[in-house]
């Protein structure tokens, strides 16, 4: 390829397709005031002696501030840190508004919060085309167990740890066209499955069962529903709510009638609220147990990928969350 046919658009998309990590620098200007921008081009030199690298744009009017400082600090952004990478992307706004800045080393200002951060000393800079490049001296740093927001092609992303697999000699491999574990039905299936059956022992020591959750659960959410709208809301579930279950609610005082001209709507009870709370909770201590079995990153990867695909496979069911149509004035 020739200097005069490089696509510096096609170029910067071919580099885009390498995945990185997002992070803040920081330093301060010579009047002493906070200087702060969002990279990705923060890599790691050496171990010994301690030593990472970033790369400034020649035209950020941030370079006089990191070339005239001494000391910088790197901070390796969290996933639930994204509105602040856009913060300091940003220009013209008061990048450090509200942020309480943590004690470091040196005066340049230390974000908390963060996945890891490096409190550096300027040890090199080197001219690198359109970029100055600074090495730094790592003088401190630190990390926690946040899950770091992750940058590829053009968009933040969030990483999920994919597990060694051992190799093992002589196993046979399975049939092309068997049911294995690699197909994405059963995998959904049968991790659905095993959760629910957490749950379900959790609801049956509450004389609950998974129809009355749904009900519940959906009353919680928008209140006042006939038996076909619930039906409308739940009909993914494969359960069909029947007027014996709701009765059934009525008796155990979850959940009341309210005429309403011609239709027949539920409400939830104080002690139906009460009851879905607990639902919620039991819900909530089974996702605990998902947290500590899979770390805090990777199930946030799964609820991002599991909304993907329920917005990619919706089949135009209503949508629980939808503000509600105001009901009809009664005469």
């Amino acid at each position: 390829m020739t200097q005069a046919s490089f696509d510096p658009q096609a170029f910067r998309a071919a580099l885009g397709t390498f995945t990185t990590g997002v992070t803040i620098i920081t330093t301060r200007a010579a009047d002493d005031a906070p200087v702060g921008i969002t990279a990705n081009s923060f890599n790691s030199v050496s171990l010994n002696p301690p030593l990472v690298l970033w790369s400034l744009a020649k035209t950020a009017k941030s370079l006089p501030a990191f070339e005239e400082g001494t000391h910088w600090n790197v901070h390796v952004l969290a996933a639930s840190q994204e509105p602040l990478s856009g913060r300091f992307a940003s220009q013209g706004a008061d990048k450090f508004a509200g942020l309480a800045l943590d004690l470091g080393i040196s005066h340049a200002p230390l974000i908390p919060g963060c996945t890891a951060r490096f409190q550096c000393r300027t040890a090199f800079r080197y001219d690198g085309g359109d970029h100055v490049i600074f090495v730094g001296e790592v003088l401190a740093y630190d990390r926690s167990d946040e899950p770091p927001l992750v940058y590829q092609a053009g968009q933040y992303a969030i990483a999920a740890r994919k597990p060694r697999q051992e190799v093992r000699l002589g196993a046979t491999p399975p049939p092309e066209c068997s049911y294995t574990e690699d197909l994405l039905g059963y995998l959904l299936g049968r991790s659905h499955y095993q959760m629910l059956f957490a749950l379900r022992r959790l609801l049956a020591s509450h004389a609950l069962d998974e129809p009355a959750f749904f009900i519940l659960s959906t009353l919680s959410v928008r209140d006042r529903l006939t038996l076909d709208e619930l039906n409308g809301i739940i009909g993914y579930t494969g359960f069909t709510v029947t007027a014996p279950q709701l009765a059934a609610l009525e008796a155990q005082r979850y959940i009341a009638r309210e005429p309403d001209g011609e239709a027949l709507r539920f409400v939830l009870t104080a002690d139906g609220r009460e009851a879905s709370l607990r639902q919620i909770a039991h819900a909530k201590a089974v996702e605990e147990d998902l947290v500590d079995a899979l770390g805090v990153g990777d199930v946030m990867a799964l609820k991002l990928l599991l909304k993907r695909l329920i917005a990619s496979t919706d089949p135009g069911l209503p949508d629980l969350w939808a503000p509600a149509a105001a009901p009809a004035a009664v005469a």
